[in-house]
C-alpha cells in the first residue's frame, strides 16, 4: 500500500549547474517526507517531548532516475516494507509533474531514547498509526530496494 505523505515543488536554490535538481536536494524531498510521516502517525514534535523518544536513520540509499527541474512539482509516496517495535524500514517513490518516477529512497529508521541515544520501542499509540499503512509483501517489493552498488562486468 503506498500513501502520498508530501507535495512539493523543486525550490530554484535547488538546482544546480547541470539545470536539475541537485543529487543532495533529492535527500532533502527524502528527509522531508520521513518528517510528513512521523507527523502523520503522531510522532510529533509534541510527542517527542513527551516521551522522550525521537528516530534515527540507520540506513539510506538513493535511486536516481530521472531529472527534476526548478518549479516541477513533486510527490513522495510511502510504503512500509517491514516494521518491528523499534524500527521501520520504509520504501519512498519521487514523482514527478508528470507522473514518471524520478527516484527512491529506501530508508531504516529506528526510534531513540533522547536520553541515552540507544534503541527503544515506538510509543503504542504511533505503532498502531504505523499499522494503518499496512506493510508490502516481499514479493511487491520495488526492484530498488536492497539494490547494492557496483559496477556491472560483462
Amino acid at each position: 500500500m503506498d500513501h502520498v505523505i508530501l507535495k512539493t515543488r523543486v525550490a530554484p536554490e535547488w538546482v544546480d549547474y547541470n539545470g536539475h535538481m541537485n543529487d543532495a536536494e533529492y535527500a532533502r524531498v527524502f528527509s522531508l517526507a520521513v518528517d510528513a510521516f512521523w507527523e502523520a502517525i503522531g510522532l510529533t514534535e509534541a510527542k517527542r517531548d513527551a516521551t522522550g523518544v525521537t528516530t534515527f536513520t540507520l540506513e539510506s540509499h538513493v535511486c536516481f532516475l530521472a531529472e527534476c527541474v526548478e518549479a516541477e512539482a513533486l510527490t513522495v509516496k510511502i510504503a512500509i516494507l517491514d516494521r518491528d517495535a523499534k524500527r521501520c524500514h520504509l520504501f519512498f517513490a519521487l514523482y514527478r509533474d508528470d507522473g514518471h518516477l524520478a527516484a527512491t529512497s529506501e530508508q531504516m529508521l529506528m526510534a531513540i531514547d533522547q536520553a541515552t541515544h540507544r534503541g527503544t520501542v515506538f510509543p503504542d499509540d504511533v505503532a498502531l498509526a504505523a499499522d494503518g499503512y499496512g506493510q508490502r509483501a516481499r514479493e511487491a517489493w520495488p526492484e530498488q530496494v536492497g539494490r547494492k552498488i557496483g559496477i556491472r562486468r560483462r
